[in-house]
């Protein structure tokens, strides 16, 4: 990709700090550099060495004391020539030196652009690139594991490897039949279909790192359900450790689901507070239970509380049918108040289904609230199937695996169409869009509007 023009943005995170990065990049870096940067001894910019100095902006008004260093391309993130400026992390004082980039030569910096540049100049594939959005938003310590795996090209060689395959059986094809009367072996039916179920097989591994992977990467959601006191609110304040719900003597506090999130034994959680299930005649409250009924419904793991003072209740095993024994951890909370009597879990209810789980607590002493995130935890990933990351687990995102579970449809339809007996020369366009479909994940063949979309939801200055 040649580029005429040259970039300027703020890389750091919004906000103070004590560093602020401002990155530069083009074939005007150098110049830029060198018209706003005042090193504090001499010599010529040496590549890849941090230099101390004054930055200034065009009318020569220092802006701060500062590192600055150039880093020419092709061997850069974006593969072009870089100049940053590392300066105190004050806004005002960042969107200054941003400013003088910009009136020295450069242009604001579009969503994304510094690493869309990178990919089109062959610095990385789009899986990289769409690993790099992925590490900077993981949720969690085995998401930032999983980014870092596709950052280091192991998704996207496992892709290209796939792609390989499809195209060698196209070749095979296409041969045989553009020279029949050389006797060119071809594929026997048996050995075709064969080789189509080893990158079929192959293809279904990746699907299924996607949905084994998929609490890492986007966490679960986690909503507390139950009647009015049963201390809902209270557990939400103690898991976070700060209060962040309203809590009282009366009913009825909560009107509204309130929603943070927070990791639970390591796992990425959306932790949802909702209003306590009971009849009412107040309009607002009834309308608060309906949006936390639905809250509840949509989430992966229920933990519905049991008011210890009064126990289990006929209500209670009603809510637990209601919510699906299979996603509920049933929490007798105020232990503090009341121990529970032997199964009081259900196993005596004469329920058709227990709760997943049960846990015992007081969200107002903060007892047993780690034994309730490792039953979060387990749950969660046992009804997603999940498990923690491989090392190097190369594990696809939302997109990947819809193309991914295109290239599976086409090779299935391969398959009924071999069986059929199809003539091969018109199976090779079922292999010709599994290629095509493989090609777009790694970005040799996707479209624009795809490229577009994603990178416009990555921050500006990356």
């Amino acid at each position: 990709m040649m580029t005429t023009d040259t970039i300027a943005a703020i890389a750091t995170a919004p906000g103070a700090g004590g560093i602020g990065i401002i990155r530069v990049s083009g074939p005007d870096a150098l110049p830029i550099l060198e018209k706003l940067f005042a090193p504090a001894g001499k010599g010529d910019y040496k590549p890849w060495t941090l230099r101390r100095g004054r930055v200034h902006d065009m009318e020569g008004n220092t802006l701060d004391d500062a590192l600055a260093v150039f880093m020419p391309g092709p061997k850069t993130f974006t593969g072009e020539d870089v100049a940053e400026f590392q300066c105190h992390g004050g806004p005002v004082l960042l969107a200054a030196v941003l400013e003088a980039c910009l009136c020295a030569g450069a242009r604001l910096a579009e969503r994304g652009e510094f690493t869309r540049r990178a990919f089109l100049n062959g610095r990385m594939d789009l899986t990289q690139a769409e690993a790099v959005a992925e590490m900077i938003a993981a949720p969690s310590k085995e998401g930032a594991r999983l980014a870092a795996a596709k950052l280091d090209g192991v998704l996207g060689q496992r892709i290209a490897g796939l792609r390989e395959r499809v195209e060698h059986l196209r070749a095979q094809i296409c041969l045989a039949v553009d020279f029949p009367e050389e006797e060119v072996e071809c594929l026997p039916q048996e050995g075709f279909l064969a080789a189509i179920a080893d990158v079929k097989a192959a293809v279904a591994s990746l699907l299924a790192g996607f949905e084994r992977t998929r609490c890492w990467r986007e966490g679960v959601t986690v909503a507390l359900a139950g009647p009015v006191n049963a201390g809902k609110s209270s557990l939400m304040n103690a898991l976070l450790g700060r209060q962040r719900a309203v809590v009282t003597e009366y009913p009825g506090t909560t009107r509204d689901f309130l929603e943070e999130p927070i990791q639970l034994a390591g796992l990425p959680v959306r932790l949802v507070d909702t209003a306590g299930l009971r009849e009412t005649d107040n309009p607002a409250e009834a309308q608060g239970i309906q949006l936390g009924r639905s809250m509840i419904e949509s989430a992966d793991v229920v933990l519905l509380m049991v008011d210890g003072a009064e126990g289990a209740t006929p209500d209670t095993w009603a809510l637990l049918s209601e919510l699906g024994p299979e996603r509920t951890i049933l929490v007798w909370n105020k232990s503090d108040l009341a121990t529970p009597p032997p199964h009081w879990y259900g196993e005596e209810t004469g329920l058709s289904g227990k709760p997943a789980a049960h846990a015992v607590i007081s969200a107002r002493r903060g007892e047993g609230l780690e034994t309730l995130a490792e039953a979060v935890r387990e749950l969660a990933l046992a009804r997603s199937q999940g498990q923690e990351p491989e090392p190097g687990e190369a594990a696809p995102n939302l997109r990947q695996a819809q193309s991914l579970t295109e290239v599976r449809g086409e090779l299935e339809a391969l398959e009924q169409d071999i069986l059929a007996g199809v003539p091969y020369d018109l199976c090779a366009v079922r292999l010709e869009g599994a290629a095509s479909a493989l090609a777009e994940i790694t970005g040799l063949d996707t479209p624009e509007e795809v490229l577009n979309r994603i990178f416009a939801s990555f921050c500006i200055g990356k």
